[in-house]
């Protein structure tokens, strides 16, 4: 899936797109990231399902949204970890996913399909080893 003339920030783009395919079976709408010393953020537009934005309309359901990625970002990112180390040469020292379900919560996934991952690398990568906008579109 990767293409070694695409950047780096697409090809982690790329990755991060077919990660959450793969554990979740919906397909991300586009992906972005934005690199700013040594965080890296990955943002997945429309990666909830029609399933699960609606569940996501009422407290407790949004709840379970929150907490199911929350679970499954915790228990599978090791590999999108590991792919992003092959694609920069760095080791990702922490890594986050949150969903947000209400106006004004700290963001990491949006109840409108939107995904942020923040990876805090290991050291900066030189501005040289990246190139790229990082945007993906899916469409």
């Amino acid at each position: 899936m990767l293409q070694t003339n695409a950047s780096t920030a697409q090809q982690i783009a790329q990755a991060a797109v077919a990660f959450e395919h793969r554990q979740t079976g919906h397909v991300p709408e586009s992906a972005t990231v934005i690199l700013s010393e040594n965080t890296l953020v990955v943002t997945l537009h429309g990666s909830l399902s029609p399933a699960e934005k609606a569940l996501a309309k009422t407290p407790a359901g949004a709840a379970q949204v929150q907490d199911f990625h929350r679970q499954l970002f915790t228990s599978s990112s090791e590999s999108l970890r590991q792919e992003i180390k092959r694609i920069t040469g760095v080791e990702v020292r922490e890594a986050t996913a949150e969903v947000e379900t209400t106006t004004g919560t700290v963001v990491h996934v949006f109840t409108s399909g939107t995904m942020v991952q923040v990876f805090l690398l290991g050291r900066s990568l030189p501005a040289e080893t990246w190139n790229g906008s990082g945007l993906y579109d899916q469409s």
